[in-house]
């Protein structure tokens, strides 16, 4: 991408293991705060992302290690001065358990938001992947949003899944299509909560795990969902505390 159209570069990098607080590194737009022992809050720090922007995300979960992931609030893409065009890149390891429910990814205006996801799963592994997004504000139409999700189990391939929302996608129509979207893929196969809006379609995976998806025109006001292996909720509100491993990336 040429130089004047990448406006912020943010990076995370996340890394849960057995009895250690989860250790943090952030730089850009975006940082990170422990609000329990296994639990990590995104919070942004600027207004991102806008057109020209790169999120990398990269989580690690080692092996007898629990992270809970959710974010302070919901994320508005806007298209930028030069470029609508805005990306952001997940990168996940787990061997422990892994729950992740962010708020809402809100696409406004004309923006176009790019969403990758690469998940690597290892034997023991429990994960629950949950992604919500919304095309546009009120009123608002014009947005795009393209999800691809990647998912392996022990160097196989596991799922291939990739949704594309909002103005010039495969779905869009003038009279009417979907312009919103909740994506979630279980690890191994478990029953969802009720919070699921009941015409959500549920595929079971072949090498085991559980893909559900949902489209419709407004998300849902809200989705209580249990994280997988029982795991209480997450304290709120996210005040960080004392005592959480948080390293500023090197410079």
């Amino acid at each position: 991408m040429p130089n004047w159209q990448r406006l912020m570069h943010s990076e995370i990098l996340l890394v849960a293991a057995r009895n250690r607080l989860p250790r943090i590194q952030s730089r850009g737009g975006i940082t990170a705060r422990c609000t329990a022992r296994d639990t990590v809050y995104l919070v942004s720090a600027a207004a991102n992302p806008l057109g020209g922007d790169i999120v990398d995300i990269r989580v690690v979960v080692e092996q007898g290690a629990r992270l809970r992931l959710r974010s302070a609030a919901g994320t508005v893409a806007l298209p930028g001065a030069e470029t609508p065009v805005s990306q952001a890149h997940w990168d996940i390891e787990v061997t422990g358990n892994l729950d992740v429910d962010l708020e809402p990814t809100v696409v406004a205006a004309a923006a176009r938001h790019l969403s990758t996801v690469a998940l690597r799963l290892h034997e023991g592994c429990e994960i629950r992947f949950r992604e919500r997004v919304q095309i546009g504000r009120y009123g608002e139409s014009e947005g795009f949003w393209m999800g691809s999700l990647r998912a392996d189990r022990n160097g196989l391939p596991m799922l291939r899944h990739r949704v594309e929302l909002g103005a010039g996608s495969l779905a869009d129509d003038v009279i009417a299509a979907p312009r919103a979207t909740i994506n979630e893929l279980r690890y191994p196969a478990t029953l969802f909560s009720d919070g699921m809006p009941s015409t959500s379609t549920i595929l079971t995976l072949a090498d085991g795990g559980t893909l559900i998806t949902w489209q419709g025109d407004r998300l849902p006001v809200s989705l209580p969902a249990e994280p997988p292996g029982g795991a209480p909720r997450p304290p709120v509100p996210p005040a960080a505390r004392d005592g959480c491993a948080r390293m500023p990336a090197a410079r």
